[in-house]
């Protein structure tokens, strides 16, 4: 079997743990790296990682200069959340004919924010054999993907309801930034707002689930309050004090011709009680499922998109869905 040459974009705390993955995996063969970081430049992915076997791949400042250097099958790209910043960087890779596997959290439905941009997308890729994927944990599994596979035995769905609870102590110090921690609460609502902070992706799931169901979406809403800390919280990465904001309790709710038929309720905040994923299917047969403990973000974020990469080169070329590939598993 030819191995599936490997970069990655973005070496973040997720991009890091992506390559460290990979490079366990035989069917891969890393080739190099990009960042924007002045401080990584020019070091091996080996310096960046502590793994010895990445001696021979460098740190790249543009995907010009890895492309003088190499040519990746396949780019991991983890650097941004919103789809108008993915779609900028993703684009000249799709011109060079390279596939993409992105944990940008707006790329796992593009349809619902930038439709325009996203046929856009999916033209380039067909015309350079290339293929584009967002995908994750939440959105790309636990919320979306997961309770679609669901509804394969059902005779009939009339409505789907998902819960998300998460013990932000055990996530990255990034996230626990963006869910506000250490904010005052009304400074964090506010934030959210203003698309600065909370946990993007909730929408998305909501849209890519009503898609593969066949539902017209005729009203989506979303809301996010602050969660308050009733006791003082210390982290590695945050010190939250009580009265604070320690994280952010999200909800999204789709209405098909008037009636509630989706419900994403996600809590995700510093000390959580019995974090879990739940997911109940209104139909024929009734389903409740709940994953006690839930999948842990970080790790499975970054499974997900490993697993993923010998997936989408058996796809045809495009901007795919997660729906839109082979059933995902370990690879």
């Amino acid at each position: 079997m030819n191995r599936i040459r490997i970069a990655q974009f973005g070496l973040g705390p997720i991009g890091i743990e992506t390559l460290k993955l990979a490079a366990t995996k035989p069917w891969a063969r890393i080739v190099g790296g990009i960042d924007i970081d002045p401080a990584k430049i020019g070091q091996s992915l080996a310096q960046v990682t502590g793994v010895s076997a990445l001696k021979g791949a460098k740190v790249h400042g543009s995907l010009d200069e890895l492309l003088a250097k190499a040519r990746p099958d396949v780019i991991f790209h983890t650097a941004v959340s919103r789809l108008k910043d993915a779609i900028a960087q993703i684009e000249p890779m799709a011109r060079a004919g390279i596939s993409v596997v992105s944990s940008c959290e707006e790329l796992l439905y593009p349809p619902l924010r930038e439709p325009l941009l996203a046929k856009r997308l999916d033209q380039l890729c067909k015309k350079h054999g290339a293929r584009v994927l967002g995908t994750g944990v939440n959105p790309g599994f636990v919320m979306d993907v997961l309770p679609i596979c669901l509804t394969g035995v059902c005779r009939n769905v009339r409505a789907i309801h998902v819960q998300r609870v998460v013990n932000a102590v055990t996530r990255r110090g990034p996230l626990q930034k963006k869910i506000g921690s250490g904010l005052p609460p009304a400074v964090f609502e506010r934030r959210f707002k203003q698309g600065l902070a909370g946990h993007a992706g909730l929408k998305d799931s909501a849209a890519l689930i009503a898609h593969c169901l066949g539902w017209k979406i005729t009203s989506l809403t979303e809301t996010c309050k602050a969660v308050v800390a009733d006791h003082d919280i210390k982290t590695p990465h945050v010190e939250v004090k009580r009265g604070q904001c320690c994280g952010l309790h999200q909800h999204a709710k789709a209405r098909v011709n008037g009636k509630v038929c989706l419900t994403l309720d996600l809590k995700m905040y510093l000390d959580a009680p019995n974090p879990h994923d739940a997911c109940q299917i209104e139909g024929e047969p009734a389903l409740n499922l709940v994953l006690n403990g839930g999948v842990a973000g970080d790790g499975a974020t970054v499974a997900s998109l490993v697993n993923a990469a010998p997936r989408i080169l058996n796809a045809p070329p495009g901007l795919l869905l997660m729906t839109d590939i082979a059933v995902p598993c370990f690879a």
